[in-house]
């Protein structure tokens, strides 16, 4: 398990200011805690720790030398700066229910006997206690064909006693197309879509 220690953010200091100091912004919060502690935590930390964890991982975290057991809540990303803006953590409770998502991964995508694996769900919520937490969820694509989908009533998750899914059972968590299939498919739309266009055109004249 991960161990992260961040220091307690004095709050009469903006955000922007403590960023701009090579620090990313958070906060923790839990049932055991009077009020959520804001934290500041070192930015090559935080990138580190990202490259290993996502939302909805356990790790353990030191507040000013204070050690507690936290999952990775909110994750605030900006994709077009590569940055971690703010990192959000709750406290385990041993027995307590907690609201989370595990992360689907994919082994052999590129594997599926002929097909092209279109991923259509990344992340399963459910409701699980501390000891029952799943971080992840991993499916093998060398074993599927092309015009075979994956439910989230066909995940491991969804049969494990100890999990409570609440994403819906029928969402769809990936599909696998036939390549030529679907190439035709956007070929049909296409002309579908120019002769709809030549017939707008004809009208206006």
């Amino acid at each position: 398990m991960n161990t992260l220690s961040v220091q307690k953010r004095d709050l009469a200091t903006k955000a922007k200011k403590i960023r701009q100091a090579g620090f990313v912004t958070g906060n923790v919060f839990g049932k055991n805690l009077s009020e959520s502690i804001p934290i500041q935590i070192d930015k090559k930390d935080a990138e580190k720790l990202f490259k290993t964890c996502h939302k909805g991982s356990k790790l353990k975290m030191s507040i000013d030398g204070k050690a507690h057991d936290v999952l990775l809540k909110e994750v605030n990303y900006n994709i077009m700066k590569r940055e971690i803006l703010e990192l959000d953590f709750q406290v385990l409770v041993k027995g307590e229910l907690i609201n989370s998502v595990a992360e689907i991964v994919l082994h052999n995508k590129d594997k599926a006997n002929g097909g092209t694996v279109e991923l259509m769900l990344s992340e399963v919520a459910y409701k699980a206690k501390p000891d029952a937490l799943v971080e992840t969820i991993e499916i093998d694509c060398a074993t599927l064909h092309p015009g075979d989908s994956i439910k989230v009533s066909d995940l491991d998750i969804f049969k494990n006693k100890k999990v409570e899914v609440t994403s819906k059972a029928e969402a769809i968590v990936l599909t696998v197309v036939d390549p030529k299939k679907a190439a035709a498919a956007a070929e049909e739309t296409e002309e579908v879509a120019e002769a709809s266009v030549s017939l707008e055109t004809k009208a206006a004249e």
